[in-house]
């Protein structure tokens, strides 16, 4: 049966600085890699995922600065995220081996574009999770062999170089193609769906905007610049009281009517339900200490939250 105890706000006391399973991951909070007095303030944001970034946020003649700044704070105990140098580079190679020694937690490989760039990678830093940030019209072209190659964990949409490759617009119209290929890709390679691009400026209203784009084109993690920003995605890509709500008196209604499937309408709201509360509980949003369901569909029938 599920429980169906009054809804709770998320546990404050519980997000800062906590980190989050990156298959849940919502915010991606890059930290630019040449800046190390920002690890330890980033570290203690409620971002669910740290990314120390030595690639473009990092001028060529920094990048071995940006480097040894990571490695430093890796050696130092900490196990977060880094977005590494495109296959290709002059940078890659080196950076792969200078992780390799360290407890990173994972990469983002930048400018994917073919199978190659994941495989290599694993192949030099194995049983590491890398997501694959696909930024150019070639990579969006390849992304359902990028997204089923061995190796790729998540896709990330990197929409400022996209738009400079592709000299498409800002409007989220002119980016629906995009953002639902990456979707479907995440979903055929049974993925967990795509993280979206990060959104540039400091209006509230804007990011809250995006973010609900993020959420309708299926995406469930976003990149963000600023530590301030992740509360707000992480706000946008959970479910809303509302969505709670329903699940709640769904199961309700349903056990009180006997529990037993009654039409074909019932299982896929079985399903919804389910993932609904599983991420509330996951996100801290609702109580954890909830029984066991009784109905609870076949793994094909529910789908991850991705």
């Amino acid at each position: 049966m599920y429980d169906t105890e009054p809804l709770t706000e998320a546990d404050p006391s519980a997000e800062p600085g906590s980190r989050l399973d990156p298959v849940l991951a919502r915010s991606w909070l890059l930290v630019n890699g040449t800046e190390g007095d920002r690890f330890e303030p980033a570290s203690r944001s409620r971002a669910d995922i740290v990314i120390l970034d030595i690639e473009d946020a990092v001028a060529p003649k920094d990048k071995l600065t940006a480097r040894d700044n990571v490695v430093r704070w890796m050696n130092d105990g900490h196990s977060d995220w880094v977005r590494i140098n495109g296959f290709g580079t002059p940078w890659w190679a080196d950076d792969i081996a200078a992780l390799s020694q360290t407890s990173v937690g994972g990469i983002m490989l930048a400018m994917v574009e073919s199978v190659d760039h994941i495989t290599e990678t694993a192949r030099r830093l194995p049983n590491v999770p890398i997501v694959a940030l696909v930024e150019t019209a070639r990579g969006l072209e390849r992304i359902t062999e990028i997204a089923a190659t061995k190796g790729t964990f998540r896709l990330a949409f990197g929409i400022g170089d996209f738009r400079r490759d592709t000299g498409f617009g800002e409007d989220p119209l002119t980016l629906a193609y995009a953002r639902s290929r990456f979707t479907i890709a995440a979903k055929a390679a049974n993925l967990p769906s795509a993280i979206d691009g990060p959104t540039v400026g400091s209006s509230a209203r804007k990011l809250t905007e995006a973010t609900a784009i993020s959420a309708e084109f299926g995406m469930t993690g976003k990149i963000c610049l600023t530590p301030d920003q992740c509360a707000a995605v992480n706000e946008g890509l959970s479910p809303s009281q509302d969505e709670i709500r329903w699940a709640n008196e769904f199961f309700t209604e349903f056990e009180g009517a006997g529990g037993e499937i009654r039409n074909g309408s019932d299982l896929p709201r079985i399903a919804r339900a389910t993932k609904i509360l599983d991420l509330a509980r996951s996100y801290r949003i609702v109580p954890s200490d909830y029984p066991d369901a009784d109905h609870r569909p076949p793994p094909s029938d529910v789908a991850n939250h991705y």
